[in-house]
């Protein structure tokens, strides 16, 4: 077998999502046509890494091996193979070494994608928050660093990144724990409330774990007022257009959680969703 074989193996692990797969846009046509490529290239790495720790074919070691070696090419210690997986990554290194943005904004996202590849468990809601902090926030941090814009983004950045990744987590509490055998839900909160992450698996939800999921969209609402307040610190008309139409989605979300079972079925946004959103980016225009 030889060494490529071994690191990055011979399956396939790409999930056949794409950029329509996902809650809110990516790299979509409010944003500069410019920084579009530069953001699509972000998004498949950030794509092939989250397919390596999510394919339920391989072992814990081996998904560790691969993303090991998709930070290799990255930071230009290893070349890339002539495959999708590892082209992505040095698509990314290129992007990035011509746009100046931070590769931590790439890397931090390997921490928490290791952390899911092991089958991290989260006790409290700060250990979540934590996790977040590394699968989510760079995206944010990412397309600030981008455009351009000033640091005094980060703040409202994380909490909106952070509010949709929870958000996320509660749509696929089911199906995570069901396909990956993992559990995001804060194990403290389910002993409070006298549940348990089997009751996931229920196909409805229990009185018990509705205490549990408004808790986290308490949280998630915290992250959402201060998310708010993004939209003014971008100076780049465009961007902010697309800054503003995101938290209004993820206030919609919320709110379809807040409703909706997501046990019962995944909670998703409609065309009103998307028309409030609308109508949040041409209020940004000014």
């Amino acid at each position: 077998m030889t060494d490529d074989t071994r690191i990055w193996g011979q399956a396939d692990v790409s999930s056949g999502k794409g950029a329509s797969d996902e809650n809110f846009p990516v790299g979509s046509l409010l944003l500069s046509r410019k920084l579009r490529p530069h953001v699509h290239a972000y998004y498949d790495y950030a794509r092939v890494i989250d397919d390596i720790a999510d394919c339920e074919s391989l072992p814990p070691q081996d998904k560790i091996t691969r993303l090991d070696a998709m930070e290799e090419v990255l930071l230009g210690q290893r070349s890339a193979i002539n495959r999708a997986d590892a082209l992505s990554a040095a698509r990314l290194r290129a992007s990035l070494l011509q746009t100046h943005v931070p590769f931590e904004t790439a890397t931090d996202l390997l921490v928490a994608f290791r952390n899911d590849s092991r089958g991290h468990n989260y006790h409290t809601w700060d250990d979540l928050l934590e996790y977040c902090k590394y699968s989510a926030n760079p995206v944010g941090r990412y397309l600030i660093c981008l455009h351009g814009e000033n640091p005094a983004a980060f703040g409202p950045s994380d909490a909106l990144c952070t509010s949709l990744q929870i958000l996320n987590h509660l749509q696929d509490c089911a199906k995570d724990l069901e396909r990956l055998n993992r559990c995001y839900m804060p194990s403290e909160l389910m002993q409070r409330a006298g549940t348990s992450a089997q009751d996931l698996l229920a196909g409805r939800t229990s009185p018990a774990m509705r205490r549990v999921f408004n808790t986290l969209l308490d949280g998630v609402d915290d992250l959402n007022r201060q998310a708010s307040a993004l939209p003014a610190h971008i100076k780049d008309r465009r961007f902010r257009m697309e800054c503003a139409a995101i938290v209004a989605l993820a206030h919609r979300l919320t709110q379809r959680l807040r409703r909706e079972d997501p046990l019962a079925g995944r909670v998703a946004l409609r065309r009103t969703d998307a028309m409030h959103a609308a109508i949040a980016a041409l209020r940004a225009w000014a």
